[in-house]
Formats: structure tokens, sequence, C-alpha cells
């Protein structure tokens, strides 16, 4: 039987085709249709430099394996989608160790872990220390500690932005530490935290040009 005419294209030109397929369960139906397809799916996740799983029900052993593959991943959404919440990523704390360990972690410059409450401090720390050049992190919405941003602040220096929304469970501690080590911090979203406003404007007087989101806070900094 004579082949069809994509059958006869390389691999190369097939993992180019494959990159705009943006549904990992379309991908994973690609995979599936023969070994040379299936190593055209690897090629085009290691062309990747973003990559995000918002909204698919992923585990923790397919959203490790994939991402194993994204070779130069810059960018990386596992977080949960705000319109199909029930639906998105179920990523644990071992999820998340079996990611710091791929070749990409080291240059990763953007995580979302949004909605993420199956995570613990151990996960996101064990995380955190693989990826040292993260420059904007989104944890809001999940029951992190300060231990986390005691992480962060031992690993991160290159920390542009961070996303704390709705993480009851942060204190004065921990911010002042993350604010105090984090120096290229520019922007800090801390709505529905249980901080007090006295915080911010301490951090405030550590970093007087850092943005605290929302914007509606009324801070009174002392001019020096």
């Amino acid at each position: 039987m004579e082949s069809s005419h994509i059958d006869r294209l390389p691999i190369d030109l097939l993992s180019h085709i494959f990159v705009l397929i943006t549904s990992f369960t379309d991908l994973a139906q690609v995979s599936g249709v023969c070994k040379k397809w299936k190593q055209g799916v690897k090629q085009s996740m290691a062309r990747r430099e973003k990559l995000s799983f918002a909204g698919f029900k992923n585990d923790d052993d397919s959203t490790a394996r994939l991402v194993g593959y994204a070779y130069n991943l810059k960018e990386l959404d596992i977080s949960v989608s705000s319109s199909r919440s029930r639906w998105g990523c179920q990523i644990t704390d071992n999820g998340l160790h079996s990611i710091s360990m791929t070749k990409c972690a080291g240059n990763l410059t953007s995580i979302s872990v949004w909605g993420m409450t199956a995570i613990t401090d151990k996960g996101v720390a064990q995380l955190i220390s693989r990826v040292t050049s993260l420059q904007h992190l989104n944890i809001g919405g999940t029951f992190i500690t300060d231990e986390t941003l005691f992480a962060i602040a031992d690993n991160c220096p290159h920390l542009k932005s961070i996303v704390l929304w709705s993480c009851r469970q942060i204190t004065e501690t921990g911010l002042l530490v993350l604010v105090n080590k984090c120096r290229k911090l520019e922007s800090i979203n801390v709505w529905g935290t249980r901080v007090p406003v006295d915080c911010f404007v301490s951090l405030l007087t550590i970093s007087p040009t850092l943005m605290i989101k929302p914007v509606g806070l009324h801070l009174n900094v002392p001019v020096v």
C-alpha cells in the first residue's frame, strides 16, 4: 500500500507541525499513531519555550514526562484554570519533585502553580531549589507558609515578581525575609492575605520602589 504524503515527511518537519498543537489530549493521540509520530511529538516538545497545562487534567507523571521532553522550556504554567477548576492539573509534591529534576529546571524564568491546593512547602521548596533563574512566580491560591518564602529568598536572587494571592498562611516574617533577600523584586501581589498593613509599610521601607498589589492599599510611608 502506498504511504500517504504526511508519512513521507521527515521527523524534523513533523515536529514543526506538532508544535502548533496546543491540546495535550491531541498530542497524546498524535503520539500514539506510530513510532515516527511519537518521536516527532518529543522533538516538538523540545522546541517549546512556553508550556501551559492550565485547564488540562494532567497528573504528576504525565506532566513531569512532558516537561522532561521540553529541554528549552523557560515558562511553565501548571495552574488551575479559574473557569474549569475541577479539571485542572492534579499536581502534588511528587510532581514538583519530578519537574525539579528535569533538564530544563535551571532555565525556567517563569512558573505558575496557582490554585494547586495539593502541593505543600516541601514540594515547592524542592522545585525552587533547582530553578535558580526564576524571575516570575505565581503561587497564589495555595496553602504555602513562610517556609516557602524562606526557600524563595535563599534560592531566587533574580526574582522580579511574585503572586501570593490568598496565601493566608504566610506572615510578616516571611515577607520581610523575602523582600530583604530578593533585591531585584519589583512587584508582589498580597491580595487576600492576612498580613497587617503595617507590614507593607515595612516592605516599602526596605524597597521603596516595590509595587505592592492590590494598588488600592492605603500605605502611609514617612518621607525621609
